[in-house]
């Protein structure tokens, strides 16, 4: 076998607490909170002098964390739009199997959350939406049916 298990995913935000609120409301649980710098950080990265606070928010099974990563030095740079639509290259979405999309969905828009597009039925099998939250992150929603 060549990997083990996906461990996590890196978004780099530039507000910290609006993002661990969100991805909370989300059912996420913060699982802990550290500054990382040094010489051992700056190798691992690229960047010279780094000094970053970050966020572990892990899933309510366990099975898997995103990371997110608030720069101090050097400062986050822009890179795609934050109203990108869902073909651009690069990572566009995030996806997370909910129960009840309609609650989760009204629980994300009093964080700022926007759909995308609209909620959609595929088949009798799920519905599905995008959701663009705070800078930008795009989600996706799937509820099963029956």
């Amino acid at each position: 076998m060549t990997i083990k298990r996906m461990d996590n995913i890196g978004i780099v935000v530039d507000d910290l607490d609006v993002v661990i609120a969100f991805f909370a409301e989300l059912g996420m649980e913060l699982e802990g909170k550290a500054r990382i710098e040094g010489p051992w950080a700056a190798r691992v990265v690229g960047l010279d002098d780094q000094r970053v606070d970050v966020a572990m928010m892990r899933m309510p099974d366990g099975h898997g964390r995103i990371e997110l990563a608030k720069y101090h030095t050097p400062e986050a740079i822009g890179g795609v739009p934050r109203d990108a639509p869902a073909n651009t290259l690069g990572i566009r979405r995030i996806m997370f199997a909910v129960d009840d999309l309609d609650d989760v969905l009204a629980r994300l828009r009093t964080h700022g959350a926007e759909l995308v597009g609209e909620v959609a039925q595929y088949e009798d099998s799920y519905r599905l939406c995008y959701l663009r939250g705070p800078e930008g992150i795009v989600i996706a929603l799937a509820e099963e049916l029956g």
